[in-house]
Parts: C-alpha cells; sequence; structure tokens
C-alpha cells in the first residue's frame, strides 16, 4: 500500500482515466470491481445524464469509484450540485482552475486530483488543496498539455515540485510503462487508451477496430489555438492539416470543428468526420479485451518486469 492505493481505497495504484464518449457507468464499474479506481467521464454528460451514470455505478459496484469534470464544462455548477446530492466521494478535475472548486469539495469530504502538465498548474493545484495531482505527459490522448512535455520528463519534475502524490499518465498501458513510472517516482498510474477500447467501452466498434490498426506516428497533436488535442489521423485531420498548410487562424479552426465532433468519431463510430481522439500507446494495443483481462496482464506485467529488473541488478 502507497499514498494514492490509501487514499482511494483501492488494491492497485491504476486509475482509469475519465475519458468523454468512453467512460460511462459500465467501464467505471469494471475498473473499480477490478481493484482500480474507476472513473465515470462527465465531459461528454448532460447533468441528468451524468446522474443516472453515478446511480448505476453505485448499484455495480460496491468499491470506490470518481467522477472526471473538465472546469470549463458550460454546466459546471449543476454538474456539482449532482455529485453533492449522489454523495460522490472521488472527483477528478482538468482543464481550469482549481482554486475556484477545490475548497468546495473537501468541505463535503470529497477528494479532489487534478490534472495538470506542467510545474506551475501542479503548484497551483497544491495550493488549492487537491489531495493527488495527475501528471500528463503529451503522449496522452484527447486534451493536452501546450508545452508538449512527456511523462518521462514531467513526472520527475512535478514530483520534485509538490509533496502530494505524483500520478502519472500518458503513454502508459503496460506493466512495464507502469514500473517505468513508479521508478520515476510517482505513486500510481493513470491509464486512458488502453480501457477506451475495452469491451466494457461505450465507444464505437467502429473506433475501437480503427484504433487496433495504428501504427507508431498514426496521432498527432493538433489545434493548440484552441485547446491541444492529440488524435488519430484521418480525413478530418486531413482537413485541418489543410487549413494549417494554407494559413488558417482561431475562427476557421472553429468553424472546422464545430460540435459534436468528438461523439462522431467515438461513440457513432464516423471514421472520416469524426475526432478519434487517442494516445501514442494506441501503436502498441493488439485487442480489444475485457477490464478484467486488461488489468490481470497490467499487474502480471508489472511483477514480471519488477523481478527482471532486480535480477538485472543481483
Amino acid at each position: 500500500m502507497n499514498r494514492v492505493t490509501h487514499l482511494l481505497g483501492i488494491k492497485h495504484p491504476i486509475i482509469q482515466a475519465g475519458m468523454v464518449w468512453c467512460s460511462g457507468w459500465k467501464l467505471a464499474s469494471a475498473a473499480s470491481n477490478n481493484g482500480i479506481l474507476g472513473v465515470i467521464g462527465a465531459g461528454s454528460m448532460y447533468p441528468d445524464v451524468l446522474k443516472l451514470h453515478i446511480q448505476k455505478c453505485k448499484k455495480a459496484t460496491q468499491f470506490p469509484f470518481a467522477v472526471n469534470i473538465p472546469l470549463f464544462y458550460p454546466q459546471i455548477e449543476e454538474l456539482f450540485e449532482i455529485l453533492f446530492e449522489e454523495g460522490v466521494e472521488i472527483v477528478i478535475t482538468s482543464g481550469g482552475n482549481p482554486g475556484l472548486y477545490t475548497q468546495r469539495m473537501k468541505n463535503r469530504g470529497i477528494k479532489v486530483m487534478h490534472v495538470i502538465a506542467n510545474v506551475k498548474f501542479a503548484k497551483k493545484a497544491q495550493d488549492a488543496g487537491v489531495d493527488a495531482v495527475i501528471a500528463e505527459g503529451f503522449e496522452a490522448g484527447g486534451h493536452n498539455g501546450r508545452d508538449e512535455i512527456t511523462t518521462m520528463c514531467l513526472v520527475p519534475s512535478i514530483i520534485k515540485a509538490v509533496k502530494i502524490p505524483v500520478i502519472a499518465a500518458g503513454g502508459i498501458g503496460t506493466g512495464r510503462s507502469m514500473l517505468a513510472a513508479m521508478s520515476l517516482g510517482a505513486e500510481g498510474v493513470q491509464i486512458g487508451s488502453r480501457f477506451a477500447i475495452s469491451k466494457e467501452s461505450s465507444a464505437h466498434d467502429l473506433f475501437k477496430e480503427y484504433v487496433l490498426s495504428a501504427k507508431d506516428g498514426d496521432t498527432v497533436l493538433t489545434l493548440k489555438e484552441l485547446a491541444p488535442v492529440r488524435m488519430l489521423k484521418n480525413e478530418f485531420y486531413s482537413r485541418i492539416l489543410k487549413l494549417y498548410q494554407k494559413g488558417t487562424n482561431k475562427e476557421e479552426l472553429k468553424e472546422l470543428l464545430g460540435r459534436s465532433r468528438i461523439k462522431k468519431g467515438i461513440f457513432e463510430g464516423d471514421l472520416i468526420e469524426g475526432n478519434l481522439e487517442i494516445g501514442q500507446i494506441s501503436a502498441i494495443i493488439e485487442s480489444i479485451d475485457s477490464v478484467k483481462t486488461i488489468v490481470q496482464e497490467i499487474i502480471m506485467d508489472y511483477e514480471s518486469a519488477k523481478l527482471n529488473l532486480f535480477s538485472f541488478h543481483d
């Protein structure tokens, strides 16, 4: 047991990331039932939908689970009211100033973690009173840090800067990469892409199959003028690239992005016009497995890698 497993009440120091259009109650409860922290991704949910997912998750697991809330969400106050009404005990925030909301949650006994991508925001999160930070390198899928700091470089700098537990994220999908993160000083890991295409993920089967076909170099970090995002290359990305090649601006990019582009790609399976958000680790994912299989495989790989490392030093 370390500070992260103690804080969250979980067996393994692994968090299933709260990913839009992937992380509903089925994925979150399956993760929690297998000894890690399951997370409902509220970023793609209307308030009444989030409430339903929380209630279903409560019925499906007796173990701790969390809700991830992007702080730029337009109906943020309504989401917080639901969290309070439903007695959610763990919240992960991202994409905004944790100082605005952390104390309100702490006053209600909620454990709070915040996703950061540089030292400056890690310190701000600690000052705001969060219990832990999730240091996410730019290998991660979806919204990302502007500085493009890799997990290998980010985690040690965050650990040096704060006293609270640090959880590593970005490019982690195997037990060996988990061991690497822990060796850097992280006390836990957050894994997204591997669970995004699990059997329990609510992502469309066409999206999952497309991810399996990904090779190294098939994802790209783009749209930094709006909010940096890592996505798989497809026809939609080609249209973004053409705008950049001719010279573009925020207004043109916003118009092209439009609304519901992520839903179209991940949830509806439109591989042409959809935004297919996934991390660089997608290049080594070989199958669509159950959460149980994924967790078991990661833990076995972690323990095996740790033994091999010790035997190497002997």
